[in-house]
């Protein structure tokens, strides 16, 4: 048994008391659902809330699932992030209305499972039993409904999407939530707009602990014992622009760039002000026959402390590759989830069109 499996109880600690922590410092609450969806928006370092038009729209921006190919799509994703510690996964179906209106159900999930729990490994008596070791998982879920509509104004679309979170560690808590996320598109000739309104009323999750679980152990050790609390989620507002450039009949380029604008004061991004700081990210796209795809972006830009105490500039790169087989799309990224370090994943996603209009 390596020590790590039974360290439970640190680790269990930082999660329920920070999880609780969150309605004083909203910043980062419900971030999974940041980290973004799909191989093809990864590996554009998410710059495509203006240009997105496919099934993960529901996730980048709900105004673009009016641009799926068919009457139904459906798109799915599988990462393991973190040298494989946690997955991530993602599912949607998308299907027409009829020819102006488009509707979504997604899940998203992102867990670390088999977790050891060792708060019953040693008795009253101080004897260490392995048999009563069992595992959990914490885990994290997002459940939208979106909704998308074609303007009787030209060129402009626009959507929504409702979402139920929730969240769990194990049986010893969980919380509920739900929230609002709004977007709308506008294209005109080669250059493409687009405006994403996240947690647009403000997300709040309710946290429950079930203490009876890890209470005792939690006074012994002189942990904090986790009370019933509420998570916050801000909103957040991006604006994009894309435009596409036709080299020839088969080869084009596609360029957009997105600013994230938080509203919950300085953040460590490009532009950082209080109570607005302004995070941009861009990414390119390069298609050839609209049967291969190469594509790559930069993201996460900020300032690092080094350790001589200056100050330095860091980037994230991104960078991925598509192939289009008919009606079915496979989508590769390379990405680096939110770190500074060389701790890359490997992104895979795919996406099937249904009665493909010709």
């Amino acid at each position: 048994m390596k020590k790590s499996h039974i360290l439970l109880l640190p680790v269990l600690t930082c999660f329920l008391i920070t999880s609780g922590a969150f309605a004083q410092a909203p910043k980062y609450s419900n971030e999974f659902l940041s980290i973004g969806v799909g191989g093809r928006p990864m590996g554009m370092s998410g710059a495509v809330a203006a240009t997105v038009n496919d099934a993960t729209a529901a996730i980048w921006n709900p105004a673009g699932l009016t641009g799926i190919s068919g009457n139904l799509q459906i798109a799915a994703m599988h990462a393991e992030l973190f040298a494989g510690i946690s997955k991530f996964d993602y599912a949607t179906v998308a299907t027409k209305i009829d020819s102006a209106r488009t509707i979504g159900f997604s899940i998203v999930r992102f867990g670390t499972d088999d977790i050891p729990n060792t708060l019953d490994l040693i008795d009253a008596s101080g004897v260490i039993d392995y048999s009563k070791i069992k595992s959990f998982s914490i885990a994290d879920y997002a459940f939208l409904i979106s909704y998308a509509k074609v303007s009787r104004f030209a060129g402009l679309h626009f959507g929504g999407s409702a979402k139920i979170i929730h969240r769990k560690a194990g049986d010893f808590g969980k919380a509920w939530g739900f929230g609002f996320d709004l977007g709308a598109q506008y294209a005109t000739n080669n250059w493409t707009f687009g405006v994403m309104a996240k947690d647009v009323t403000t997300t709040y999750n309710a946290w429950s602990y079930n203490t009876d679980l890890f209470e005792e152990t939690f006074s012994k050790t002189g942990n904090e014992i986790p009370k019933n609390s509420t998570e916050v989620t801000l909103p957040k507002l991006i604006l994009g622009a894309g435009f596409r450039h036709h080299f020839s009949e088969k080869i084009s380029t596609l360029i957009e760039l997105n600013t994230d604008m938080t509203f919950d004061g300085k953040r460590n991004v490009m532009i950082s002000s209080d109570p607005v700081s302004v995070d941009p990210h861009i990414g390119i796209e390069i298609s050839y026959a609209d049967f291969i795809f190469l594509r790559g972006g930069i993201q996460n830009i900020q300032q690092v402390k080094n350790m001589d105490g200056t100050k330095s500039t860091v980037i994230q790169p991104n960078m991925g590759l598509g192939i289009r087989l008919g009606k079915l799309t496979i989508d590769y990224a390379l990405t680096n989830i939110g770190s500074q370090e060389t701790l890359y994943s490997n992104v895979f996603s795919l996406k099937l069109d249904i009665n493909k209009h010709h």
